[in-house]
């Protein structure tokens, strides 16, 4: 689909650099353009090209691997105790701000989170403890428009103050949505008005009025007395629960391939599920550069991290934090090598395998032989997918 549209796409509407580098990337990705090798089975001599990928974040080919070493290495930080699921959504209206200041609303949106969960988790009221959690975002809804909300994932207790103690959550019970949801949105809001008298904010068309200080307070005004969707799932079932979790929604893309049902001249459709209709499967029909805008938005700005830990597995002190709840749990410390898994142990068509159950390197013709390179390096054709633009 991009392939057929985004050249005539890209000279229709505007698009920023790194929509366009995103855009570029899905083309050229698996095609003559990134080169390749030549491998041949060892048995019926059956050969094949196998062209590079692009490795963009945003590509739906590109992360089943990224995904399970990702994963392997969390297994080790997992404790034996219940998980939960806490969703933080932010309202239409300031998504749609978002959209104009991506880097700034997001950033905000982990800052006031992280805030909340320690916040209230620490308060004597609830848990009283400092507790530790991983936070993914998701800048998208099934029907691929805008809809920014944070998924975390929290061990059901933490460390008491003084460190010596480890308490638990009540079971089926982490903390009352309602209080999440009141906090989160009055320092959200502090935080879009702090970050308006420093001058961070952007605000075009629809919004530009906006950025007169009178209206811009009257519209913050507004979102104070409405009801922030704060979402408690229920617990995970255990540990493996966990990990299944995660590997689908920590490098989850705005779409992914599976889910495109027909791309038929200048019209695409795909599968969603409508939420609020009894997650009913639907099917969605639209214009190419309708479906390119969609999922285009949710290029996230250069270099932003996406996947974000606060508390006590913060990425400064995660390990050694970590082993101190696994001796106040009584629990084993894991070893070296299962808390530092080698990345060479594992290479990727093993990996490949784990995930499909199949040898990457199994000859589709005879289904006996192995594919062997026998030609290590395709030149790039950079011809078949020229640079586009990026002024």
């Amino acid at each position: 689909m991009f392939r057929l549209h985004a050249a005539s796409y890209m000279g229709s509407f505007a698009a920023s650099r790194q929509q366009r580098v995103v855009a570029h990337a899905i083309q050229r990705c698996r095609t003559a353009a990134l080169g390749g090798h030549v491998e041949q089975c060892d048995r019926c001599d059956h050969q094949r090209i196998a062209y590079n990928s692009c490795r963009n974040r945003h590509c739906p080919k590109c992360q089943s691997l990224a995904r399970e070493r990702w994963l392997e290495a969390r297994k080790a930080e997992l404790l034996p105790v219940e998980y939960f699921h806490v969703v933080f959504t932010l309202p239409d209206t300031i998504g749609a701000l978002a959209l104009q200041n991506p880097r700034v609303i997001y950033d905000m949106l982990f800052v006031t989170v992280n805030d909340t969960l320690r916040r209230i988790a620490a308060d004597p009221r609830h848990l009283g403890v400092d507790i530790g959690f991983l936070a993914v975002l998701h800048t998208w809804g099934q029907n691929l428009l805008h809809h920014p909300h944070l998924h975390c994932v929290v061990p059901g207790g933490g460390l008491s103050p003084d460190g010596l103690r480890w308490v638990h959550a009540r079971k089926g019970f982490f903390l009352p949505v309602r209080v999440l949801s009141r906090y989160f949105r009055r320092v959200f809001l502090a935080a879009m008005q702090k970050a308006f008298d420093g001058g961070e904010l952007q605000f075009f068309n629809d919004l530009a009025a906006l950025r007169e200080p009178i209206h811009f307070r009257s519209w913050l005004n507004k979102h104070r007395s409405t009801e922030w969707v704060v979402y408690a799932k229920p617990p995970f079932g255990g540990p493996a629960q966990v990990l299944e979790y995660l590997g689908r929604y920590t490098h989850r893309v705005a779409i992914s391939n599976h889910r495109i049902v027909n791309v038929s001249d200048d019209h695409v459709s795909f599968q969603w599920k409508d939420y609020r209709n009894g997650n009913a499967l639907r099917t969605m029909k639209l214009h190419a550069h309708e479906f390119m805008r969609r999922f285009l938005m949710h290029v996230l700005p250069k270099r932003f991290v996406r996947l974000r830990y606060g508390g006590f597995m913060a990425n400064r002190y995660r390990h050694s934090k970590l082993d101190l709840c696994r001796t106040l749990l009584g629990v084993e410390l894991p070893s070296p090598a299962q808390s530092q898994p080698d990345a060479e142990a594992i290479d990727w068509k093993q990996r490949y395998e784990a995930l499909t159950g199949e040898p990457i390197d199994l000859c589709p013709a005879c289904r006996e032989g192995r594919m062997v390179i026998v030609l290590g390096l395709i030149p790039l054709r950079m011809s078949l997918a020229p640079r586009m633009d990026s002024s």
